[in-house]
């Protein structure tokens, strides 16, 4: 991918935002999404690529727009594309921290393409990369963390989602002495946040959607951690899912390099609400701020973007 497209992708993600940011605590998740969604297509439109979107708003029948299959762009690069408008829906309708517009791109053929179902994910930032296994208890990766961290097991952070399936792994994590913080929705966030130094999140660990942990992937391998993931298959209709889509080992651990494959991915996630590492969308008379994680692989770069819309300036589909 061309250097310069970098920054036509911080502009998706942060038309994205900004189209909904004005439902954030109204109670409408679906309106939300809705305009998250228009916006993001409609930027798409602008850039210089051949895009394929490989995870999105799900199958042609059941998404008028990024449907898995359609194709975006101006023409130019051949790209594999993942996209979620709004990652935790009902975090903005109820105006709660770790909403975010977010993408993940890789070159044609490089992404996992992941069917909607379970997905066992574990993921660290870059000074514990090589440590993790999916296969080994907790207490185990968390010791072998904090090694690697120069810390002690309990001066580590887990972050899961606040899910009954979890309460097993709760207690062997509160047991091994780690502190824990529970989400309620959105375990892209987080995946994004043990990557960057300085959040206060160590490891995220658990069970969320297969699709969301692919886009995660693209941020903890741009981000330099590491991910392990495998698929959970709950029925025979799922695992034939699976093989339609590529996917023949049900059992296999998925590394990063499974994930996504090769040396070229980039990663865009801009902030609705609140996040430990990002700011949330802040209005102003005739405008607004975002804030912007922008990462590249095969560069190593990470910026982050403080940026200032003028509505008089830029159609994002909001209703001033």
């Amino acid at each position: 991918m061309k250097r310069e497209l970098s920054m036509e992708f911080a502009r998706v993600t942060e038309a994205a935002a900004v189209a909904c940011g004005r439902l954030v605590g109204r109670g409408d998740k679906n309106g939300a999404d809705g305009l998250a969604v228009d916006a993001m297509r409609q930027i798409f439109d602008t850039v210089n690529i051949s895009g394929t979107v490989v995870i999105g708003e799900g199958e042609m029948d059941e998404a008028p727009m990024l449907y898995i299959g359609e194709h975006v762009g101006a023409g130019g690069s051949e790209v594999d594309i993942a996209v979620d408008p709004v990652e935790g829906t009902n975090l903005v309708a109820k105006g709660m921290p770790g909403a975010i517009a977010v993408l993940a791109v890789a070159p044609k053929g490089c992404l996992l393409h992941a069917p909607d179902m379970y997905m066992d994910k574990i993921a660290v930032g870059p000074r514990a990369k090589g440590c993790i296994d999916i296969d080994a208890p907790i207490k185990e990766n968390l010791q072998r963390v904090a090694k690697a961290l120069n810390r002690r097991v309990s001066d580590l952070n887990v972050v899961l989602l606040d899910r009954e399936r979890h309460y097993p792994l709760i207690e062997e994590i509160s047991s091994a002495g780690a502190r824990i913080s529970l989400i309620t929705d959105g375990d892209v966030n987080p995946v994004v946040e043990v990557g960057i130094e300085g959040t206060g999140v160590h490891m995220y660990v658990g069970r969320g959607g297969a699709p969301e942990g692919v886009i995660g992937a693209v941020a903890i391998k741009c981000l330099g951690g590491d991910m392990q993931a495998r698929l959970y298959v709950e029925n025979e209709a799922q695992a034939l899912r699976c093989n339609k889509m590529g996917i023949s080992d049900l059992k296999k651990v998925l590394t990063l390099d499974d994930l996504v494959k090769g040396d070229d991915c980039l990663f865009s996630a801009t902030a609705i609400t609140n996040c430990n590492m990002l700011h949330g969308l802040r209005y102003f008379g005739g405008g607004v701020r975002t804030h912007t994680i922008l990462a590249r692989y095969s560069t190593g770069t990470v910026r982050l973007i403080d940026t200032i819309h003028r509505f008089d300036r830029k159609n994002f589909n909001v209703k001033l």
